[in-house]
């Protein structure tokens, strides 16, 4: 069951970025459960939300992954090309649509029947993105073209079809470190999607 919302007051915002997404920081109170009302400050990348689905094919056992130069994980000390699920911002569309197009433009295939497994905030004490999580069957008669992305968005997307046994054990090794792909993984291993049905 839910609890009641806080209680805040909104003191101010500032604008600090709109260069790529918006940058803001925000001051406010919040009414804390002692009774007592807490100004401070915080500050929120507003992206807008975006989905994210993993193509897998039971008879084959073989999840499509894509692997891609990230900015933010080289400035943080890793060589920039993480593993991923395919990926994209909703940019004012349902999260249904958004995602089929997604897929085929990254990785190339085509996506008649995606399924929703949920939502979830991904880095709630700074960004307001939510994102929704799918799951797809392929087929190799679904691929249209080779995916690559977009080259004017600056995307060069390598496609991967990997085995669900390599996908899993290269979250151990630590070969995939990217959150959203590491629970679609997981939610195919703990619904034995492999193995028997969901």
């Amino acid at each position: 069951m839910q609890k009641e919302p806080p209680k805040i007051r909104l003191i101010r915002e500032k604008l600090l970025s709109d260069d790529w997404y918006i940058l803001k920081k925000y001051t406010f109170a919040l009414l804390r459960r002692d009774g007592k009302w807490q100004e401070m400050s915080r500050e929120a990348y507003d992206r807008g939300n975006g989905a994210v689905i993993l193509l897998y094919n039971k008879a084959q056992k073989t999840v499509v992954l894509t692997r891609q130069f990230r900015l933010p994980v080289y400035i943080n000390g890793h060589c920039g090309l993480l593993i991923e699920a395919a990926a994209g911002l909703l940019d004012n569309e349902t999260p249904e649509k958004r995602i089929v197009e997604e897929a085929q433009e990254e990785t190339g295939f085509t996506v008649s029947a995606p399924e929703k497994i949920f939502e979830a905030w991904m880095s709630p004490g700074s960004v307001t993105e939510k994102l929704f999580f799918f799951i797809a069957e392929y087929s190799h008669q679904d691929r249209l073209n080779g995916g690559g992305g977009l080259h004017e968005e600056g995307e060069d997307i390598e496609v991967l079809e990997w085995p669900f046994a390599k996908a899993m054990a290269a979250i151990k090794s630590g070969e995939i470190q990217d959150a959203k792909t590491i629970m679609l993984l997981q939610h195919l291993a703990l619904n034995s999607v492999f193995t028997g049905g969901v």
